[in-house]
């Protein structure tokens, strides 16, 4: 036992993060939304560190969704300048610390120098091993899962697969996150309770945390309280405790 009574026998493979609250820090402080977008990078690199020690192999940020296109303009430019500046500037913590990086998402809607550098940033970090971060970048569930239903459409269509094959494992392998175990733990910042958009499949059977903080000032305190929290509770998927029991003795 370390930290907050935390088990490092228990820890989540894989935590889910909506980093929310960048605009209203910034508002808080009199400052530009793009502000608290730069100030929410340390809340980031903090995440990242507790994460890889405890041991968590995938860790998945929600950076950007389809809507966030719909922002201001210059909100929208600013965000896309600070991800490849923070992508150039993390790459060698990344290389150090042995952490991969992966994005899922409708990549090709991003800015050509800006998808070309995370580009460079996933082949040059590949090999990595000790976890992996994945980014969520134009990212959303209802676009994920169309797009996994038209491309099983497609293969019934051209007779490659019959509709009665259709089934849970086989979608799941047209998402985004097919190579990704789903999140245990969904943790949400800024006192918000909804999902937004984010992994609706595969948070199916997820706990969800949600805090008070807003990102800018989420901090490694404030990820071990998710995981002390997480492990309170008792993951059941559909059964109930008195099977969970027998099953454990």
């Amino acid at each position: 036992m370390i930290d907050n009574g935390i088990d490092m026998s228990r820890i989540p493979q894989h935590v889910a993060v909506i980093m929310d609250g960048n605009g209203r820090w910034a508002k808080q402080k009199g400052k530009s939304r793009i502000f608290g977008h730069k100030n929410g990078v340390k809340a980031v690199r903090d995440t990242i560190e507790t994460a890889a020690e405890m041991g968590v192999k995938y860790v998945t940020l929600y950076a950007f969704s389809t809507e966030n296109w719909n922002r201001p303009k210059d909100e929208v430019t600013g965000l896309m300048e600070l991800l490849v500046f923070t992508i150039n500037k993390e790459i060698k913590t990344l290389m150090e610390n042995e952490i991969a990086l992966q994005a899922i998402g409708d990549l090709h809607s991003l800015p050509k120098r800006c998808y070309n550098e995370l580009m460079r940033a996933i082949e040059k970090t590949s090999s990595n091993k000790r976890m992996t971060l994945v980014l969520a970048l134009s990212y959303s569930s209802k676009w994920e899962i169309l797009n996994a239903v038209k491309e099983l459409a497609s293969q019934v269509e051209k007779k490659k697969i019959k509709p009665e094959d259709i089934n849970e494992e086989l979608f799941t392998q047209h998402l985004c996150t097919s190579s990704i175990p789903d999140p245990e733990l969904l943790i949400r910042t800024s006192g918000e309770h909804r999902i937004s958009n984010f992994l609706l499949w595969q948070i199916a059977y997820s706990e969800l945390y949600f805090t008070e903080k807003l990102w800018p000032d989420f901090r490694k305190e404030d990820f071990k309280l998710a995981i002390a929290d997480f492990q309170k509770r008792e993951r059941r998927f559909g059964k109930t405790s008195e099977q969970l029991s027998n099953v454990m003795q």
